[in-house]
């Protein structure tokens, strides 16, 4: 699959951004294609924005689907309804987030996709409610962990390649990702894909969406969450609880990797026994690294099609 890469320039996603009220959000979203078609939700990470998706959604489109591509709490024109809402990063609230928007939007099912946060999300939605879940394509695979999890040491090397978790434990790595968005995602972004060529227009699009009131407590509280150094919200006790058993997806999966990905990820041998159901493994070469769908369009919408 030599051919997968290919160019990321900053060509726009062929809808502008609607707004929708979703559950405790004001939801940014992409919306394209035929309305009756097929539904796909497209989930980004961290730190990208729904530009990862910008080559991807014509694909989709093109091929029938209704594509939408909602900016996460904390990215893009994404707000909290409530200025009193938690600022809340942990896993099952940004899940709920998206059984929300589809409810909003009359999404009864669609096919989950996504990576780093977006994976994680989309893995969720298939694993705890899977009659919502058509199909689920997870780039870097199975991502659900509880916090009891997040708190077992692990070799030198792993926590190494996790430096900045660590960093944004401390009141001076809060303040220096505020000072520094910019120069902190240029960083992730190429070393967590360090063959990917982006130019300065692709990530200065991505980089708007972190202009966001909520982003730096969205960012601090789901790492600091993750390690157990602060509570989520009594609500979410329940879900979390059942994702602390690392519940199985019976869900079609197609998981992806790059073969360059620079960010932490486990072997596929590691999580496959979490997919009970029709399932495919998919390793994109040609130097594709961790933010698959922007580097590697084709090979990520082909998964979505196929799945």
């Amino acid at each position: 699959m030599d051919d997968n890469r290919s160019g990321t320039g900053s060509a726009a996603l062929p809808e502008t951004v609607r707004q929708v009220d979703a559950g405790v959000l004001n939801v940014g979203y992409v919306d394209a294609g035929p309305p009756d078609g097929p539904a796909v939700v497209l989930l980004h990470g961290w730190p990208y924005d729904i530009h990862s998706f910008v080559d991807v959604v014509p694909l989709l489109t093109d091929a029938g689907h209704r594509v939408v591509v909602p900016h996460i709490r904390g990215y893009g024109t994404t707000r909290f309804r409530s200025a009193d809402a938690v600022r809340n990063g942990q896993p099952a609230a940004m899940a709920l987030d998206i059984v929300a928007l589809m409810d909003a939007l009359g999404v009864e099912q669609a096919t989950l996709a996504g990576f780093d946060w977006g994976g994680r999300t989309a893995g969720v939605l298939a694993a705890l409610w899977p009659e919502r879940c058509r199909g689920l394509v997870a780039v870097s695979g199975y991502l659900i962990a509880g916090q009891d999890s997040g708190r077992v040491p692990l070799s030198p090397v792993a926590e190494h390649a996790w430096w900045y978790q660590y960093y944004f434990a401390t009141e001076r790595g809060r303040e220096g990702y505020a000072r520094n968005l910019a120069d902190f995602a240029r960083l992730i972004w190429r070393t967590a894909s360090p063959k990917w060529e982006f130019d300065d227009a692709t990530f200065d699009r991505s980089a708007a969406s972190w202009d966001n009131p909520d982003h730096v407590e969205i960012v601090i509280h789901n790492y600091r969450w993750r390690l157990g150094l602060v509570p989520g919200e009594p609500q979410y006790d329940d879900i979390e609880k059942r994702l602390a058993g690392k519940p199985t997806i019976a869900v079609p999966t197609i998981t992806l990797e790059g073969d360059a990905n620079g960010a932490p990820h486990l072997e596929p041998s590691v999580y496959r026994a979490q997919f009970t159901g029709r399932y495919e493994h998919r390793t994109v070469s040609g130097g594709v690294g961790h933010n698959l769908p922007q580097e590697a369009p084709r090979a990520f919408a082909d998964a979505v099609r196929e799945v």
